[in-house]
């Protein structure tokens, strides 16, 4: 993993950090983290696209401008808006483990339904991980709330769906940037919605915006500059890393556990989502 691939997992590990930073430890609530969060990233974003358009002018690599669509709008609303309410009782690590989970294998199942095959090792890598989720699920002493989990696999599905809408786009940034833009009001209705439950403070603020200006904008301009050099195999692996970063940094940052049975739970997700990815012989 070159430096640049590092730095990018750790801005997907720190949108989880600063996400249960500022609802665990700051007054803001879900719907404000979420506003704030895909303003600032639609700003950052926007600002990359035309910085790029002036370079642009001077003949220096002509790129398209703010593109994407609704439907990827919503997709990303979805998982940005899910991702923080179940943050309000979810440790970081569980929650990124959900998440990456939930996000690896709605592409893999997309990919069976589209006609792909598994082989044996594949197999038994998707039940490993699916077990692991269950466990996850499971009533027990480490086990998230419920609802709080069905958020976080509803965020990581949206997620799934918003990659898999955006493959072979001709300009990733300026796509995302577009469907920043567009998400921006669907956040601000739900925080209209929400109005009776809105809180803030400047904490938790500058928490939500270094989660979209930074961890968000910046990182997922860098992760569409280092996609095209990794393969798919290598694109899927890495981001298996999220998960173990945003345990350690919630463990060094918000002082929660690292347990066994997270420990034990980690290895069956994504143990079981490497088997699948590595396993790949040859596309169907």
């Amino acid at each position: 993993m070159n430096a640049l691939t590092l730095v990018t997992m750790l801005c997907f590990a720190g949108n989880s950090v600063l996400c249960r930073l500022a609802l665990h430890q700051t007054q803001l609530d879900a719907a404000s983290f979420t506003s704030v969060r895909l303003i600032a990233g639609a700003l950052v974003l926007v600002s990359l696209v035309y910085g790029r358009q002036r370079f642009a002018d001077k003949g220096v690599n002509r790129h398209a401008g703010v593109g994407g669509n609704w439907g990827s709008a919503l997709a990303l609303f979805v998982y940005a808006s899910a991702l923080s309410f179940s943050y309000a009782d979810m440790t970081t690590g569980m929650g990124a483990l959900l998440l990456f989970g939930a996000v690896q294998a709605s592409m893999i199942l997309t990919g069976l339904w589209r006609g792909e095959r598994l082989n044996a090792w594949q197999t038994v890598g998707l039940v490993m991980a699916l077990a692991g989720v269950a466990a996850i699920l499971a009533p027990g002493l480490d086990s998230p709330p419920l609802l709080s989990a069905l958020f976080m696999l509803t965020s990581g599905v949206a997620w799934g769906v918003y990659s898999l809408r955006g493959r072979g786009v001709a300009d990733a940034t300026g796509d995302t940037a577009g469907n920043f833009l567009r998400a921006t009001p669907m956040a601000l209705l739900l925080s209209a919605v929400s109005l009776g439950q809105l809180q803030a403070d400047a904490q938790g603020l500058l928490y939500a915006v270094l989660s979209g200006a930074v961890t968000s904008g910046l990182g997922y301009a860098m992760w569409y500059a280092v996609l095209p050099q990794l393969t798919r195999t290598r694109a899927a692996a890495v981001q298996l890393s999220v998960p173990v970063l945003a345990a350690l940094a919630g463990a060094l940052f918000v002082s929660e556990p690292v347990t066994l049975s997270l420990l034990l739970m980690s290895i069956a997700v994504l143990g079981g989502i490497a088997l699948v990815v590595y396993g790949r012989r040859s596309p169907v």
